[in-house]
């Protein structure tokens, strides 16, 4: 699985587990299974050596965009999108929720490159502005300070051909969630009975994630746990909060970022491409 961030990671890891089990009980946390290679705060040895001991079928979840991959012809890629406006709300609220502990083990993590996660600022149209504005790395213009959801997007739309990338939208999966499990389960020909969909689906539900998830761990890592974590799950909040000026920002930083086709995409889900 691959995402800038915020558009269903998680989500998209507790449907692929459950397609994998077919519904039955997980041995751990989705996520668990699921480890996150490009995050620097474990050993990779120790993440290696857990894949190493899985005997289930293995799925990965990673940030990166495609053109800071390692990109593999014989790996199966599903990509998540979601609007850009969608995805800011929602890091917002997972961005302030940082307890002082879990930005302390951010900074302080063993081969950290460049410089320390700053606080999240207190205003959310001043951030707006930082967000749309200012880049992290090297060649981006937006995302700060996190990487720009819109350049992962490109990188990953402009190989859209290639028959082993999954393009997933998280509008799609609220609006028609068994159709989008469905092709997915399909991407790696998963087989799963018609009597087991109304099981994974009851799975794959917020409330059930946000029971099923590792409280202790996540009130360690947010103010506010799994409720935190599993916040809200919808779109168009940006609505309420945005103003027109505002969104000027984002649309200049999606016509320099976006081909066309991308940003109907990404803004609309398949819809777009119909």
């Amino acid at each position: 699985m691959t995402t800038s961030g915020k558009t269903g990671t998680t989500w998209t890891q507790g449907i692929v587990a459950n397609l994998i089990f077919l519904g039955r009980d997980l041995p751990a946390p989705s996520f668990e299974m699921s480890p996150w290679l490009d995050m620097r705060m474990f050993p990779l040895e120790h993440v290696l050596t857990q894949l190493e001991e899985q005997t289930h079928r293995r799925f990965i979840k990673t940030h990166l965009p495609l053109d800071g991959l390692r990109f593999d012809q014989r790996v199966k890629y599903v990509y998540v999108g979601r609007d850009t406006r969608d995805v800011f709300m929602s890091w917002w609220n997972h961005y302030r929720s940082f307890t002082e502990g879990a930005l302390l083990s951010f900074n302080t993590a063993p081969g950290r490159v460049g410089p320390e996660l700053p606080p999240c600022p207190d205003d959310i149209h001043d951030y707006w502005r930082t967000f749309m504005t200012r880049g992290w790395f090297d060649g981006e213009k937006e995302g700060y300070p996190a990487q720009s959801p819109l350049h992962h997007a490109q990188s990953w739309w402009d190989y859209r051909h290639l028959t082993n990338i999954l393009f997933v939208h998280y509008a799609d999966l609220l609006t028609d969630f068994q159709a989008e499990a469905q092709r997915i389960a399909n991407f790696p020909e998963i087989e799963v009975p018609e009597e087991v969909w109304p099981t994974i689906i009851r799975k794959c539900t917020l409330s059930e994630m946000r029971a099923a998830a590792p409280h202790e761990r996540l009130e360690q890592l947010l103010k506010g746990g799994a409720e935190a974590f599993f916040y809200k799950g919808t779109n168009n909040r940006w609505k309420e909060v945005l103003s027109a000026d505002e969104l000027a920002l984002y649309d200049a930083a999606a016509q320099r970022v976006l081909t066309p086709d991308c940003r109907r995409w990404l803004e609309n889900g398949k819809s777009a491409l119909c």
